[in-house]
Protein backbone atom coordinates (compact mmCIF):
# COMPACT_ATOMS: atom_id res chain seq x y z
CA UNK A 1 0.00 0.00 0.00
CA UNK A 2 1.36 3.21 -0.82
CA UNK A 3 1.73 6.45 1.60
CA UNK A 4 -0.87 8.11 -0.15
CA UNK A 5 -3.44 5.18 0.28
CA UNK A 6 -1.94 4.95 3.98
CA UNK A 7 -3.09 8.48 4.64
CA UNK A 8 -6.43 8.64 2.60
CA UNK A 9 -7.44 5.88 4.50
CA UNK A 10 -6.38 7.29 7.70
CA UNK A 11 -8.44 10.82 6.92
CA UNK A 12 -11.51 8.66 6.03
CA UNK A 13 -11.63 6.94 9.61
CA UNK A 14 -11.05 9.80 11.24
CA UNK A 15 -14.22 11.79 9.75
CA UNK A 16 -16.16 8.35 10.38
CA UNK A 17 -14.88 8.59 14.13
CA UNK A 18 -16.60 11.77 13.86
CA UNK A 19 -12.91 13.95 14.54
CA UNK A 20 -13.26 17.34 13.35
CA UNK A 21 -11.32 17.17 10.37
CA UNK A 22 -10.48 21.00 8.61
CA UNK A 23 -12.93 22.36 6.27
CA UNK A 24 -10.17 23.79 4.03
CA UNK A 25 -7.94 20.55 4.41
CA UNK A 26 -8.48 18.55 1.15
CA UNK A 27 -8.46 14.99 1.48
CA UNK A 28 -5.23 13.91 0.18
CA UNK A 29 -5.60 12.51 -3.57
CA UNK A 30 -5.04 8.41 -3.16
CA UNK A 31 -4.30 8.61 -7.48
CA UNK A 32 -1.12 7.66 -8.52
CA UNK A 33 1.20 10.94 -9.45
CA UNK A 34 2.41 10.73 -13.24
CA UNK A 35 5.26 13.52 -13.45
CA UNK A 36 6.36 14.23 -17.53
CA UNK A 37 8.99 16.45 -18.69
CA UNK A 38 7.23 18.08 -21.63
CA UNK A 39 3.80 18.88 -21.99
CA UNK A 40 3.48 16.76 -25.30
CA UNK A 41 4.14 13.44 -22.52
CA UNK A 42 1.49 14.85 -20.38
CA UNK A 43 -1.04 15.22 -23.24
CA UNK A 44 -0.34 11.46 -23.89
CA UNK A 45 -0.40 10.12 -20.46
CA UNK A 46 -3.42 12.10 -19.40
CA UNK A 47 -4.99 10.14 -22.42
CA UNK A 48 -3.47 6.91 -21.21
CA UNK A 49 -5.09 6.94 -17.75
CA UNK A 50 -7.69 9.25 -17.71
CA UNK A 51 -8.91 9.60 -13.85
CA UNK A 52 -6.85 6.80 -12.64
CA UNK A 53 -4.07 9.36 -12.02
CA UNK A 54 -2.69 12.82 -11.50
CA UNK A 55 -0.54 14.21 -14.26
CA UNK A 56 1.52 17.23 -14.41
CA UNK A 57 4.10 18.37 -16.33
CA UNK A 58 7.71 20.35 -15.50
CA UNK A 59 8.63 22.36 -18.06
CA UNK A 60 7.03 25.97 -18.70
CA UNK A 61 5.17 27.37 -21.78
CA UNK A 62 8.09 29.68 -22.53
CA UNK A 63 11.23 27.20 -22.61
CA UNK A 64 12.36 25.14 -25.22
CA UNK A 65 13.53 21.71 -23.44
CA UNK A 66 16.73 21.34 -25.07
CA UNK A 67 18.23 23.16 -22.72
CA UNK A 68 15.88 23.62 -19.83
CA UNK A 69 17.67 22.83 -16.26
CA UNK A 70 15.42 21.96 -13.31
CA UNK A 71 14.50 24.36 -10.64
CA UNK A 72 14.26 23.34 -7.05
CA UNK A 73 10.16 23.00 -7.63
CA UNK A 74 10.27 20.34 -10.59
CA UNK A 75 12.63 18.09 -8.77
CA UNK A 76 10.10 17.77 -5.48
CA UNK A 77 7.25 17.03 -7.67
CA UNK A 78 9.85 14.36 -9.13
CA UNK A 79 10.33 13.15 -5.55
CA UNK A 80 6.65 12.77 -4.51
CA UNK A 81 6.08 11.21 -8.31
CA UNK A 82 5.33 7.29 -9.11
CA UNK A 83 6.61 7.26 -12.35
CA UNK A 84 8.11 10.31 -14.11
CA UNK A 85 8.38 10.15 -18.05
CA UNK A 86 11.07 11.66 -19.74
CA UNK A 87 12.19 11.89 -23.97
CA UNK A 88 15.86 10.93 -23.31
CA UNK A 89 19.20 12.42 -22.35
CA UNK A 90 20.05 13.72 -25.99
CA UNK A 91 16.91 16.26 -25.86
CA UNK A 92 16.60 17.05 -22.63
CA UNK A 93 20.62 17.31 -21.78
CA UNK A 94 19.78 20.05 -18.56
CA UNK A 95 17.70 17.40 -17.48
CA UNK A 96 20.21 14.22 -17.61
CA UNK A 97 21.58 14.28 -14.30
CA UNK A 98 18.36 14.74 -11.64
CA UNK A 99 17.01 11.89 -14.09
CA UNK A 100 19.74 9.94 -13.84
CA UNK A 101 18.91 9.66 -10.17
CA UNK A 102 15.59 8.15 -10.15
CA UNK A 103 15.41 4.61 -9.39
CA UNK A 104 14.55 2.59 -13.00
CA UNK A 105 11.43 1.78 -11.57
CA UNK A 106 10.48 5.34 -11.12
CA UNK A 107 11.74 6.62 -14.70
CA UNK A 108 10.45 6.19 -18.18
CA UNK A 109 12.75 6.91 -20.88
CA UNK A 110 10.83 7.19 -24.01
CA UNK A 111 13.85 7.39 -26.55
CA UNK A 112 14.60 3.58 -25.28
CA UNK A 113 11.25 2.54 -26.35
CA UNK A 114 10.40 0.55 -29.25
CA UNK A 115 8.98 3.42 -31.55
CA UNK A 116 8.83 4.59 -35.67
CA UNK A 117 11.77 6.79 -37.04
CA UNK A 118 10.71 8.57 -40.17
CA UNK A 119 11.94 7.01 -43.42
CA UNK A 120 12.65 10.59 -45.16
CA UNK A 121 15.25 13.04 -42.85
CA UNK A 122 16.33 10.68 -39.79
CA UNK A 123 19.81 11.61 -41.25
CA UNK A 124 20.36 15.11 -41.28
CA UNK A 125 24.07 16.56 -41.97
CA UNK A 126 24.67 20.07 -40.72
CA UNK A 127 27.83 22.37 -40.99
CA UNK A 128 28.12 21.89 -37.29
CA UNK A 129 25.12 19.42 -36.02
CA UNK A 130 24.64 15.47 -36.63
CA UNK A 131 21.31 13.88 -35.72
CA UNK A 132 21.40 10.58 -35.50
CA UNK A 133 17.21 10.45 -34.89
CA UNK A 134 14.49 12.31 -34.48
CA UNK A 135 13.33 12.62 -30.88
CA UNK A 136 10.16 14.48 -31.25
CA UNK A 137 8.53 11.42 -31.91
CA UNK A 138 5.32 12.21 -29.85
CA UNK A 139 4.57 13.80 -33.34
CA UNK A 140 3.60 10.42 -34.77
CA UNK A 141 0.20 8.86 -33.90
CA UNK A 142 1.61 5.09 -34.01
CA UNK A 143 4.52 6.44 -31.29
CA UNK A 144 1.43 8.05 -28.94
CA UNK A 145 0.08 4.52 -29.06
CA UNK A 146 2.93 3.17 -27.94
CA UNK A 147 3.90 5.25 -25.20
CA UNK A 148 0.63 5.50 -24.00
CA UNK A 149 0.83 1.87 -23.64
CA UNK A 150 4.16 1.54 -21.95
CA UNK A 151 2.23 3.99 -19.30
CA UNK A 152 -0.84 1.75 -19.15
CA UNK A 153 1.44 -1.36 -18.56
CA UNK A 154 3.73 0.61 -15.84
CA UNK A 155 0.43 1.52 -13.60
CA UNK A 156 -1.12 -2.05 -14.31
CA UNK A 157 -3.66 -0.04 -16.56
CA UNK A 158 -5.98 -1.86 -19.38
CA UNK A 159 -4.94 -1.20 -22.23
CA UNK A 160 -6.57 1.27 -24.36
CA UNK A 161 -5.52 3.14 -28.03
CA UNK A 162 -5.43 7.02 -26.75
CA UNK A 163 -5.95 8.12 -30.98
CA UNK A 164 -7.68 5.86 -33.59
CA UNK A 165 -6.92 4.06 -36.68
CA UNK A 166 -10.14 6.09 -38.35
CA UNK A 167 -8.87 9.04 -36.72
CA UNK A 168 -5.65 8.90 -38.01
CA UNK A 169 -6.92 7.62 -41.39
CA UNK A 170 -9.41 10.91 -41.03
CA UNK A 171 -6.61 13.51 -40.30
CA UNK A 172 -4.69 11.71 -43.77
CA UNK A 173 -7.03 12.35 -46.03
CA UNK A 174 -7.55 15.78 -44.65
CA UNK A 175 -3.89 16.50 -45.66
CA UNK A 176 -3.88 14.31 -49.15
CA UNK A 177 -4.27 17.08 -51.47
CA UNK A 178 -0.48 18.81 -49.59
CA UNK A 179 1.58 15.41 -50.42
CA UNK A 180 4.08 17.71 -52.33
CA UNK A 181 3.65 21.16 -50.35
CA UNK A 182 6.97 22.82 -49.44
CA UNK A 183 6.94 24.53 -46.30
CA UNK A 184 9.69 26.26 -43.86
CA UNK A 185 9.79 25.33 -40.32
CA UNK A 186 11.46 27.22 -37.23
CA UNK A 187 13.63 24.42 -35.97
CA UNK A 188 13.88 20.67 -37.44
CA UNK A 189 11.07 19.08 -35.42
CA UNK A 190 8.40 17.55 -37.91
CA UNK A 191 10.09 14.68 -39.75
CA UNK A 192 7.50 11.94 -37.79
CA UNK A 193 4.58 14.15 -38.48
CA UNK A 194 4.94 14.77 -41.98
CA UNK A 195 6.10 10.68 -42.52
CA UNK A 196 3.04 9.67 -40.46
CA UNK A 197 1.12 11.63 -42.85
CA UNK A 198 2.87 11.78 -45.79
CA UNK A 199 3.70 14.94 -45.81
CA UNK A 200 7.71 16.28 -47.52
CA UNK A 201 9.64 17.11 -44.96
CA UNK A 202 10.04 20.28 -43.59
CA UNK A 203 12.83 23.04 -44.78
CA UNK A 204 13.71 24.07 -41.17
CA UNK A 205 15.82 27.42 -40.45
CA UNK A 206 17.29 25.57 -37.08
CA UNK A 207 18.45 22.83 -35.98
CA UNK A 208 16.41 19.85 -34.23
CA UNK A 209 17.57 21.35 -30.84
CA UNK A 210 16.48 25.03 -31.87
CA UNK A 211 20.12 25.91 -32.51
CA UNK A 212 21.18 28.92 -34.94
CA UNK A 213 22.69 26.53 -38.15
CA UNK A 214 26.05 27.78 -39.75
CA UNK A 215 26.13 30.33 -42.58
CA UNK A 216 26.66 27.57 -45.55
CA UNK A 217 23.83 25.91 -44.03
CA UNK A 218 21.61 29.04 -43.70
CA UNK A 219 22.98 29.76 -47.45
CA UNK A 220 21.64 26.25 -48.94
CA UNK A 221 18.88 27.41 -47.22
CA UNK A 222 18.03 30.56 -48.97
CA UNK A 223 18.74 28.45 -52.32
CA UNK A 224 16.67 25.59 -51.85
CA UNK A 225 13.87 28.47 -51.17
CA UNK A 226 14.58 29.99 -54.56
CA UNK A 227 13.91 27.25 -56.08
CA UNK A 228 10.84 25.78 -54.66
CA UNK A 229 7.38 26.94 -54.15
CA UNK A 230 7.22 27.39 -50.41
CA UNK A 231 3.97 27.84 -48.91
CA UNK A 232 4.44 29.59 -45.27
CA UNK A 233 7.45 29.84 -42.69
CA UNK A 234 5.94 28.18 -39.64
CA UNK A 235 6.69 29.73 -35.83
CA UNK A 236 6.58 28.00 -32.99
CA UNK A 237 5.32 29.84 -29.53
CA UNK A 238 8.30 29.00 -27.03
CA UNK A 239 11.16 30.54 -29.73
CA UNK A 240 11.88 34.13 -30.37
CA UNK A 241 10.66 34.32 -34.06
CA UNK A 242 13.09 37.27 -35.58
CA UNK A 243 15.13 35.04 -37.92
CA UNK A 244 11.89 32.91 -39.33
CA UNK A 245 10.53 36.64 -39.52
CA UNK A 246 13.22 37.76 -41.51
CA UNK A 247 13.08 35.30 -44.19
CA UNK A 248 9.24 35.44 -44.19
CA UNK A 249 9.68 38.76 -45.13
CA UNK A 250 12.48 38.48 -47.67
CA UNK A 251 10.52 35.92 -49.75
CA UNK A 252 6.75 37.50 -48.74
CA UNK A 253 6.11 34.21 -46.99
CA UNK A 254 2.69 34.25 -44.75
CA UNK A 255 3.95 33.89 -40.93
CA UNK A 256 2.05 30.31 -39.34
CA UNK A 257 1.92 29.66 -35.92
CA UNK A 258 2.93 25.55 -35.28
CA UNK A 259 2.08 24.09 -31.30
CA UNK A 260 4.32 21.15 -31.32
CA UNK A 261 4.22 21.46 -27.65
CA UNK A 262 0.44 21.63 -27.29
CA UNK A 263 0.95 24.40 -25.22
CA UNK A 264 -3.05 25.45 -25.69
CA UNK A 265 -4.14 21.85 -25.08
CA UNK A 266 -6.67 21.65 -22.32
CA UNK A 267 -5.66 17.62 -20.46
CA UNK A 268 -8.48 15.28 -20.94
CA UNK A 269 -8.66 11.80 -21.76
CA UNK A 270 -9.14 12.97 -25.38
CA UNK A 271 -6.02 15.17 -25.42
CA UNK A 272 -3.92 13.51 -27.48
CA UNK A 273 -6.17 13.03 -30.54
CA UNK A 274 -7.52 16.87 -29.93
CA UNK A 275 -3.87 17.43 -30.18
CA UNK A 276 -2.96 16.04 -33.29
CA UNK A 277 -6.14 17.52 -34.60
CA UNK A 278 -4.84 20.55 -33.91
CA UNK A 279 -1.80 19.94 -35.66
CA UNK A 280 -3.53 18.80 -38.52
CA UNK A 281 -5.59 22.22 -38.65
CA UNK A 282 -2.90 24.44 -38.45
CA UNK A 283 -0.76 22.41 -41.35
CA UNK A 284 -4.06 23.28 -43.67
CA UNK A 285 -4.07 26.86 -42.55
CA UNK A 286 -0.37 26.91 -44.24
CA UNK A 287 -1.05 24.83 -47.71
CA UNK A 288 -4.07 26.25 -48.45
Amino acid sequence: MTIKKIQYNIMVWLLMMGVNVAANQPLPDARPLIVTSIKPLAIIAKSAVGDAAQVQYLLPGNQSPHDFALPISALKKMSKADLVIWIGPDFEAGSTKAMSKLSINKLLTVIDLPHTQPDQGNLRQHDEYLMEADPHLWLNPNNGNKIADAIQVRLGLPAKEIISDQQIARFKAELASFKEVTYLTHHEAYDHFADAFDLKPGLAIRNASGGVQGAKTQYRLRKTIEKNDVSCVFIEPQYQGKDAAIIAAEYDLPLVQLDPQGLSQRLSEHAYSEFIGTLVSQFKACFQ
